[in-house]
């Protein structure tokens, strides 16, 4: 079924369920992430496996299948599909290795009119990972409209962040399961409509949310709740400018510009103490 054809039929995509995967990671894999997100040589609670421990951004990483299981289903066609927002809530900290049983669901379909935006729910015992995916041309079926963004900062922030990300960032984020070409191959990421391969909208955030949480906790891994909006493409080697605000104890809202180009808007981060 193509975009269009048929747009209500994506509502019946709402409460499927997605099954269960049970998935393996080491401490290879929990090394490689943080070094993908951009953790330094020095941070050795990341990087070297005789104290490690996990960030838990590791966890969208390994909750992408369900998204995938959702694209084969044949309701669209997945190549138009955009990954455009994410929430986590950490329930326990992620080990330096281990097994993730992971159930998923659509637990969402959401009618934008010109678009329907389906939420994917991914529960282990460790966390609910959720992905917003937007599908062009999908929506109109008269469905709710689902909730409104939140109203944007204006007051200056108090904490000002800049994230260097590098040239060969998204080649080596690839290596963390997300193997899209279009943030490889020149070729497809033109036909894309971008100038170079781009850099994951994952990476992206983990990138973000690794510099915030230095700053703000002075803790890699005691990030606790998570969201933000995708709202535009970051390519290896652009700077991440962040910009925070104090919500209350450990709580702060978010958004993440290159130049004048915001890529990360909505964002709320909880840090435990």
């Amino acid at each position: 079924m193509s975009f269009g054809e048929g747009s209500g039929a994506i509502s019946a995509l709402r409460g499927r369920d997605l099954g269960t995967l049970a998935s393996d990671y080491t401490e290879r894999d929990a090394i490689l992430y943080a070094l993908a997100v951009g953790a330094r040589a020095d941070e050795l609670a990341l990087v070297y496996e005789r104290d490690l421990r996990t960030l838990p951004t590791l966890a969208l990483a390994m909750g992408l299948w369900a998204v995938e299981r959702v694209h084969a289903s044949g309701f669209y066609d997945p190549t138009r599909a955009l990954h455009v927002s994410q929430r986590l809530r950490m329930k326990a900290p992620l080990g330096p290795a281990g097994t993730l049983v992971m159930r998923a669901r659509v637990a969402e379909v959401w009618d934008k009119r010109s678009a329907a935006v389906l939420e994917i729910v991914v529960d282990a015992k460790e966390f609910t990972a959720t992905y917003g995916i937007y599908l062009p041309g999908a929506g109109g079926w008269g469905g709710d409209r689902g909730p409104a963004r939140d109203a944007e900062q204006e007051d200056a922030p108090d904490l000002e962040l800049h994230t260097p990300t590098s040239v060969r960032q998204a080649a080596l984020y690839r290596l963390t399961g997300d193997r899209h070409p279009v943030h490889v191959d020149p070729a497809v990421a033109a036909a894309g409509g971008f100038e170079r391969p781009i850099l994951h909208g994952l990476c992206t955030l983990g990138a973000v949310v690794l510099s915030l949480s230095r700053e703000i906790a002075g803790d890699p891994v005691s990030l606790a709740e998570l969201r933000a909006s995708f709202t535009a493409p970051v390519l290896p080697g652009d700077v991440l400018s962040t910009r925070a605000w104090a919500l209350g104890t450990g709580e702060y809202s978010f958004e993440t510009c290159v130049g004048e180009r915001r890529v990360l808007a909505g964002g709320r981060a909880l840090f435990s103490r």
